[in-house]
């Protein structure tokens, strides 16, 4: 039986954020798309993004009752030894049934009991690092990874054992880049003899962006700038009176891969999911790292951009300063927006989820 026809089985954990969801979905689509006949299972949380969309994309789900400690005083965290106890639990059934020969974790807190359940059964693990600085479950779990594929060369240096890390880059999903610029534009109804401004703060919004934005967008609007302005659920209500003809504002752009190609210029938090959007795409962007995550990761995947020149980093306490100075600076100069964008492009590893998907099948053949 040839590993095209053998069904092999993959596992998947991560999620609580679509920053650690999508790389896994991303290296998931190559799998299937390599070997059809694979089995493939995601564990996570029920209640987070894993547990909506995951099913709607057509993979096997089981969920762990696992969840995040809170950096607050708070009830929960009195439970959170139980929920960890019980989600190993929970994981070494989940595991012992299905059987993975390579159990892949891409962060997030879900994916420490569900990880360290597959190492249990003697699958080969690989880890996902999307931050410039590694998350806690990344550093727990790396003494049982056979691999370690991370986004950013600076990454390394946290591992001890830096001969199973590679610099491999961020998965992106296929469909990525695929609408041309003219059509992105005629479907947001916009005229391409201007510049595009597209703004996101992820889908809840983020405040200190939107704030800076309302008071200058006017002025931007002026300047024969369109905007695109994601505004987030959280703000849409505060904002929504400010749309005109050349300013769209939206709680939420489900057509982000549109909403990217139509743009020429990016003013967005520094989530590693946008970093690698932005890599993939050479988009030129204005990073504004939110200071509400943990051990300050956003800060550290902006600034490995800006030390290369292939973004620029606005620290969030100054966006309401420099922000319309930074936008008009770039926007207009198309010298700074091709600089910008190919220096992203030459950092960027669009190949990403296919090198992770071939290791993840070799290692699965390996064992088979």
């Amino acid at each position: 039986m040839n590993s095209s026809e053998r069904k092999y089985r993959f596992l998947f954990a991560g999620g609580g954020t679509g920053g650690h969801l999508f790389p896994a979905v991303a290296v998931a689509e190559k799998i299937k798309s390599k070997l059809p006949n694979s089995d493939i299972l995601f564990i996570g949380t029920k209640s987070k993004i894993e547990g909506r969309i995951v099913p709607q994309l057509g993979y096997k789900f089981k969920s762990i009752w696992i969840k995040g400690f809170s950096r607050k005083l708070s009830f929960e965290n009195l439970l959170f030894p139980v929920k960890v106890m019980v989600s190993i639990i929970q994981s070494i059934f989940i595991n012992l049934k299905f059987k993975p020969e390579v159990a892949i974790g891409s962060g997030g807190y879900v994916s420490g009991p569900a990880i360290y359940g597959s190492s249990l059964v003697g699958a080969k693990i690989i880890l996902i690092e999307q931050n410039s600085f590694p998350g806690v479950t990344t550093k727990l779990l790396s003494k049982y990874a056979d691999e370690i594929h991370v986004s950013f060369d600076d990454s390394k240096k946290y591992f001890s054992n830096q001969k199973k890390v590679y610099a491999t880059g961020n998965p992106v999903r296929q469909n990525l880049g695929s609408i041309k610029k003219e059509d992105a534009l005629r479907n947001f109804n916009i005229s391409s003899a201007k510049k595009t401004l597209l703004i996101i703060g992820g889908s809840l919004g983020a405040g200190s962006i939107n704030k800076a934005i309302a008071k200058i967008v006017h002025e931007l609007e002026e300047k024969e700038i369109h905007v695109i302005w994601q505004t987030g659920k959280n703000y849409f209500e505060m904002y929504k009176n400010l749309a005109s003809k050349n300013i769209l504002v939206m709680p939420f752009i489900t057509n982000m891969d549109e909403a990217y190609s139509a743009c020429d210029l990016l003013v967005a938090r520094a989530g590693a999911t946008t970093i690698a959007e932005v890599l993939a795409l050479g988009i030129p962007a204005i990073l504004i790292p939110s200071p509400n995550v943990a051990e300050n990761h956003q800060y550290f995947n902006a600034r490995s951009l800006a030390d290369r020149n292939a973004a620029i980093l606005i620290e969030d306490e100054k966006a309401g300063l420099k922000l319309l100075e930074e936008i008009l600076t770039v926007i207009h100069n198309g010298e700074k927006l091709r600089e910008l964008s190919s220096n992203a492009v030459a950092l960027g590893k669009p190949n990403a989820a296919e090198v992770i998907a071939e290791h993840a099948i070799n290692f699965a053949v390996q064992h088979g």
